[in-house]
């Protein structure tokens, strides 16, 4: 089937977008000179169409949706990006409301915030409401950014849970589909800081078929055309690719064992790096 490129643009954040907060004392962004205040909304507010843009933010992932929205209303005031809408959909029934339908015609931008991926899947998911936002991607100059959990559920392939330090233990990480906005794509989010390789390599080993996009902190893609993409943030972006691997033992080991795999390709891409994705 002849893959259709999307008109939008996604940017996937790996959480803990600077907000106009100076880093904390000997961290490492205190030390990082990529480091630079709102880089990351900027750069989204930067790729919005029209005038005075309509930014909807989405934080249905979060279990404090009241004070997720308002934090992101003050920044993008901050920012001056001021023609901002919080949605608070909490149930599946609120997807199904006319004026967030409305809404989602209208906007410039939608940002799913961070939270809980497997929330946000599966009140969003199979209804009209995320189908309406599909469409005017892949149709429209849409602009969709997603933080943290809402990074991790644009994939096709999403992580909602499992141990960062399981040893790479079979049955120790969960998978289900996410929101399919990247195709053959798996983000996992705050990528270095949590030490998350392990458990994005036993997902790539169940179907190499996928490439998984690991983000740090501070750090996002910047995806065109939805294959192209370029680095953004203070951080790193980590590539793992099995399509080259020549050996796994996953389905053959029990659960509870270490999974085995030979082979992968790993790439670490910074700040103005690009990468074209590979779509079958």
């Amino acid at each position: 089937m002849e893959y259709k490129s999307p008109k939008g643009t996604l940017i996937a954040i790996g959480g803990s977008e600077n907000k106009g907060d100076d880093p904390e004392k000997d961290s490492a962004n205190s030390e990082n000179i990529n480091f630079q205040k709102t880089e990351i909304l900027e750069r989204f507010v930067s790729e919005l169409k029209g005038n005075n843009p309509l930014i909807l933010i989405i934080p249905t992932a979060s279990s404090i949706p009241e004070e997720m929205g308002a934090s992101y209303i003050d920044v993008f005031t901050k920012i001056n990006a001021s023609n901002v809408q919080v949605l608070d959909i909490r149930t599946r029934q609120d997807t199904n409301k006319e004026e967030y339908m409305e809404a989602v015609r209208k906007a410039s931008g939608i940002l799913f915030t961070g939270g809980d991926q497997l929330k946000l899947t599966a009140i969003l998911g199979g209804t009209e409401f995320i189908r309406l936002i599909k469409e005017r991607y892949f149709n429209d100059s849409l602009v969709i950014a997603g933080t943290s959990a809402g990074a991790a559920a644009m994939s096709t392939q999403m992580i909602y849970q499992g141990m960062s330090g399981a040893g790479f233990i079979k049955g120790s990480v969960s998978i289900t589909a996410g929101l399919e906005l990247l195709n053959d794509v798996a983000i996992d989010t705050h990528f270095i800081s949590r030490g998350r390789i392990v458990r994005m390599v036993q997902m790539i080993a169940t179907n190499p078929t996928f490439i998984g996009v690991g983000l740090e902190e501070d750090t996002g893609i910047v995806v065109k055309k939805g294959n192209e993409i370029e680095v953004i943030g203070s951080g790193l972006v980590v590539l793992v690719d099995g399509r080259e691997s020549t050996y796994t033992n996953i389905y053959e080991v029990e659960e509870g064992v270490p999974v085995t795999m030979r082979d992968l390709k790993v790439h670490l891409l910074g700040k103005g790096d690009t990468y074209c994705l590979e779509i079958f």
